[in-house]
Order: structure tokens, then sequence, then C-alpha cells
């Protein structure tokens, strides 16, 4: 089970440092170097990997995807590739850098919460069909029939067992039939 859990934070630490790192250079950041995405992997990875253990709330995953895309964004500031004068810009600051990355955390905590919601549905339906599956499997039980004497008569535990048995329905008495 644990590799499944990381495989599941590496694809979302991937995706979510590629994206990440388009929209802030979008946004205004200067271009980010392949090693600085790379450094970026495993500590993204390493917190979807423990959020991961068992299935979070919608606020939980806000609160870690705002802290992961403001590490995302002082990360990516801090190795920006320079850039030569004609194309220099303000860096790292703004109303659109703000705001990208608050859509990318939104987008994230939504993303997360909905494929964990999706996982789990998607395990509870398998579970239950393994489960109906082996029920159907199991031979069935042949039926019982009293208990007879050599000589043709009913065991009193039989009959007694047969008059314990109550039947839905109205009483004899009022019945029309």
């Amino acid at each position: 089970m644990h590799a499944f859990r990381l495989v599941r934070a590496a694809v979302f630490a991937v995706v979510c440092v590629m994206v990440s790192a388009v929209m802030h250079m979008l946004a205004g950041g200067g271009p980010v170097s392949p090693g600085v995405l790379v450094g970026a992997l495993p500590l993204t990875g390493m917190g979807a990997f423990v959020l991961a253990r068992r299935q979070r709330g919608f606020g939980m995953l806000m609160g870690a995807s705002f802290v992961t895309q403001y590490g995302l964004h002082t990360w990516f500031s801090a190795g920006a590739v320079a850039q030569p004068v004609l194309f220099e810009h303000r860096h790292g600051g703004g109303l659109s850098m703000l705001l990208v990355h608050v859509a990318l955390a939104s987008l994230s905590a939504y993303w997360l919460e909905r494929g964990e919601s999706a996982l789990a549905t998607l395990l509870h339906l398998l579970v239950a069909s393994v489960l109906t599956l082996l029920v159907w499997r199991v031979p069935a039980v042949p039926r019982v029939t009293s208990p007879v004497h050599d000589d043709g008569r009913v065991l009193s535990v039989t009959r007694l067992l047969a008059a314990a048995v109550s039947r839905r329905g109205p009483p004899e008495a009022l019945s029309v039939a």
C-alpha cells in the first residue's frame, strides 16, 4: 500500500511543481532552472506522501496547498535564472503572482480532495464487488428436510420447531381465502 501511496504522491508532486513553475513564469517570475525544479520535487512529494496516509478534508488540503505554493514561490524566486537586461521586469511581486499562486493552491486542494473521494469510492465499490463475488461462489447449502422415522412419523423436535415458526400476514380467521 505504501508503493501505491508513493506513486500517487510522486505524480502529484510532478504535476504540482511543473504547473506552478509555468504559471510562476507567466505571472512575471523569472525562468526556473531545471535544477530548481528537481529540487522542489522531493519536498512536494514528501508532503503529498504524508498527507496521503488517509483521506483529508478540503480545509486541510487547502492549507497544505497554500503552504506548498508559498514555498514553491520562494524556491522559484530564489533559484530564478538571470535574465538579460532586455527582458528584465519586476520579479516575484505583484497582484498577478499572488493570484496565480492562490488559484493554483485552490485548484490543487480541489483536485486532491475530489481525487481522494473518488479513490475512496472506487476502493469501497471494489471491496463490495469482491465480497459479492465471493458470496456467489459459496456453494448453496442443501435444503434440510424434516427427519422422518422409518415408520413415517416426524420427530417431536421438528414438530416443536414448526409450531414455533410464525408466519407473516393476517390471522387465518380474518383471511378471505
